[in-house]
């Protein structure tokens, strides 16, 4: 098989959650346990870093696995959904797999695939395992696809567990309430292996306390320990944000290469996760610290996290897209300054996007668009519910196009951003 027809393969034989939605959705460990047994269990033959969530988690573990690849450590990791390629999502120090050793994968184990009928997810988390074994990693960085408990990266022994910021997302497959997607999250800590809470949140901490307590798993609320706030002096670039960092007595400054304010919430996460790494042995120098987190988006590909395109008009793109996510970027978006915004805003049509739409900025001129998978909601459909929340524009259905229409259309003190989806996001050419 070449590259395209195991490709072809994949996407097509195999459904994938993020094109087609909840036909594709699986609920137990079954085909990954037995994925993972045909293909010798990789999953026990790295050391492992398990990171849930349901906001920050792909921002955490890439800046994670930035830490370590600064600190000499040969770093996997592995993310979901890819942007632009499917190599994106398994990395070694920010390499993307090959396409060769997609294709052997696939063509070694086609015969079992095609009998086990593994799902895509599964299939990728079974091919990122079996290659940070083959390469001999040092560490993996391994994030959740969703939830936790049932996911298919739930078959780890991790040195740690991370969970970030608990909001409401695929609650038809996790819960209505935070509690109960919170409980989901908490599926992934392990009998005594520490676990670090990113954000401490009213509804939550009593899940993670009684999860961690009954398996004996020392827990730690990183924001209880860790102080972040934007700092008073500015970065000396303006591709890193800077933050004053406190703990305890310790106060130091960190410029951050993602700019987001909502990385707020992950910094404490990311700083104590460090730090529990150490006190398992893990030299980690302070100025490796400092040097991952600024080159972060550099030294791992992360793209799509308030990533400004161009300036005169400004352009911003960025992922979040649900509630949590998308109050923290319009906040951001707010203060911004310019003369008229432009919103290039696509959406999914599986989920409830009421809510989303009360936080966007009326005195907008929106274009509506919709990505090129079959969960993308219909631009005239978002158009419609739009216009009931008092948000007026055109529709360009395809993403290209409706981001060209903005960029013909604004003047150079005009800011335009293109989100709503990380679908959207993922079509901007030149990302």
């Amino acid at each position: 098989m070449t590259y395209q027809e195991t490709l072809a393969y994949l996407f097509e034989a195999l459904p994938m959650f993020q094109r087609v939605g909840a036909s594709a959705y699986k609920s137990d460990l079954t085909n990954t346990l037995a994925l993972c047994t045909q293909l010798g269990n990789p999953e026990r033959q790295f050391r492992a870093i398990h990171v849930a969530g349901t906001n920050g988690k792909g921002s955490t573990s890439h800046s994670i696995a930035a830490v370590l690849q600064a600190a000499g450590y040969k770093t996997g990791l592995y993310t979901s959904p890819h942007l632009k390629s499917f190599t994106e999502r398994i990395k070694i120090n920010g390499q993307e797999i090959s396409p060769e050793a997609v294709t052997n994968f696939v063509a070694t184990h086609k015969a079992f695939l095609d009998e086990l009928q593994p799902s895509f997810f599964e299939m990728t988390v079974g091919l990122a395992f079996w290659y940070f074994a083959q390469e001999k990693v040092d560490i993996a960085v391994v994030e959740v696809g969703m939830g936790g408990r049932l996911d298919s990266t739930n078959v780890l022994s991790p040195e740690l567990c991370l969970i970030t910021n608990i909001g409401y997302d695929h609650t038809q497959f996790l819960g209505d309430t935070l509690a109960l997607i919170a409980g989901e999250k908490a599926g992934i800590i392990k009998q005594g292996v520490p676990v670090v809470i990113s954000q401490s949140q009213p509804d939550t901490r009593e899940v993670f306390r009684e999860k961690a307590g009954q398996l004996q798993a020392p827990l730690v609320f990183a924001d209880e320990v860790w102080t972040v706030t934007k700092g008073h002096k500015e970065a000396d670039n303006s591709n890193f944000a800077r933050y004053e960092v406190r703990q305890d007595e310790n106060c130091f400054f960190l410029d951050f290469g993602l700019q987001g304010n909502y990385q707020r919430h992950n910094l404490p996460g990311i700083l104590e996760g460090i730090s529990q790494l150490r006190k398992q042995g893990w030299d980690i120098p302070h100025d490796a610290l400092l040097k991952g987190l600024a080159h972060v988006t550099v030294d791992t590909g992360l793209k799509g996290r308030w990533q400004v395109l161009q300036e005169r008009p400004k352009m911003i793109a960025d992922t979040g897209h649900n509630e949590s996510g998308m109050e923290e970027v319009m906040s951001q978006l707010k203060a911004q300054v310019y003369a008229q915004l432009w919103m290039v805003i696509g959406m999914v049509n599986d989920k409830e996007i009421g809510k989303v739409l009360d936080l966007f900025p009326k005195e907008a001129t929106y274009i509506f668009c919709q990505a090129s998978i079959p969960r993308a909601m219909d631009a005239d459909t978002l158009a419609s519910k739009a216009a009931e929340k008092g948000l007026q524009g055109s529709v360009i259905p395809r993403v290209a196009e409706a981001i060209e229409f903005a960029r013909k259309n604004a003047k150079p003190n005009d800011l335009i951003f293109i989100g709503g989806s990380t679908f959207v996001v993922a079509e901007i050419e030149n990302l």
